[in-house]
C-alpha cells in the first residue's frame, strides 16, 4: 500500500511539474544557495536612497530597474550617471502609475532622454515590483529588492524596506530572467 501511495504521488507531482507550472516556473521556484552578504535598510531612519544610489555608482555593466513608482531625482540621477559611465540601463515601470503621475512622466522622459530604453507594463493592475538588479552575470552581482518605491516620500514620509544582495549571482539572475520575462509583455515609450 505504501509503494502504490509513494507512485501516485510521484506521478503527481510530475503532472504538476509538467502541466502546473507556467513555462519556467519550477526553475526559479526552487531554492538558491544561500551566499555573498545580506544588507537590510529601513526607512526613514536609515538613508535607502544613498544606499540605493551607492549601489548603482557601482555598477559596471548592466542595471535592469523594475519599478512601480520612479520619481526620485537622485535615483534617477543616479542612473543617468551609470549610462553615461558606459552601463547599460533599462527601465521597467508601471505604466498607469507613468500615467497618473506628472513626476513619474517627467522622471521618464528625462531618461528616454538621455537614451535609456524604457518600457511600461500594462497587463496587470498594479506592476508592483520594487527591484534593481546590477551586473547580473557577474561575481559582484547585486540585487535590490523590498517595498521601498524610489522616490522621495519613500525615503522621508514612509516605512519602507530594502534588502541588497551581494554576491549572489544565482539569485540574481533569477531576479533578471523575471525582469525580462515582464520586458517581454510591456510597451516600449520609444
Amino acid at each position: 500500500m505504501a509503494r502504490r501511495y509513494c507512485c501516485v504521488v510521484a506521478w503527481a507531482i510530475s503532472l504538476w511539474l509538467a502541466f502546473g507550472l507556467p513555462a519556467g516556473a519550477y526553475e526559479t521556484a526552487l531554492p538558491a544557495p544561500a551566499q555573498g552578504t545580506l544588507q537590510a535598510a529601513f526607512s526613514p531612519w536609515d538613508d535607502v536612497e544613498g544606499l540605493i544610489v551607492g549601489a548603482l555608482a557601482d555598477a559596471h555593466s548592466e542595471i535592469l530597474v523594475q519599478a512601480y513608482l520612479l520619481t526620485s531625482k537622485k535615483i534617477v540621477g543616479a542612473l543617468r550617471q551609470a549610462q553615461q559611465r558606459g552601463v547599460t540601463v533599462k527601465i521597467l515601470l508601471d505604466a498607469a502609475q507613468v500615467a497618473a503621475m506628472p513626476a513619474a512622466q517627467k522622471q521618464q522622459a528625462i531618461l528616454r532622454n538621455d537614451g535609456i530604453a524604457v518600457w511600461g507594463e500594462t497587463n496587470y493592475t498594479n506592476a508592483h515590483n520594487k527591484v534593481i538588479v546590477i551586473d547580473a552575470e557577474t561575481a559582484d552581482a547585486t540585487l535590490i529588492t523590498g517595498s521601498y518605491n524610489f522616490t522621495w516620500s519613500a525615503q522621508h514620509k514612509n516605512a519602507e524596506n530594502i534588502l541588497i544582495v551581494r554576491g549572489n549571482p544565482q539569485l540574481t539572475g533569477l531576479y533578471a530572467a523575471n525582469w525580462e520575462r515582464h520586458r517581454r509583455d510591456a510597451v516600449s515609450y520609444e
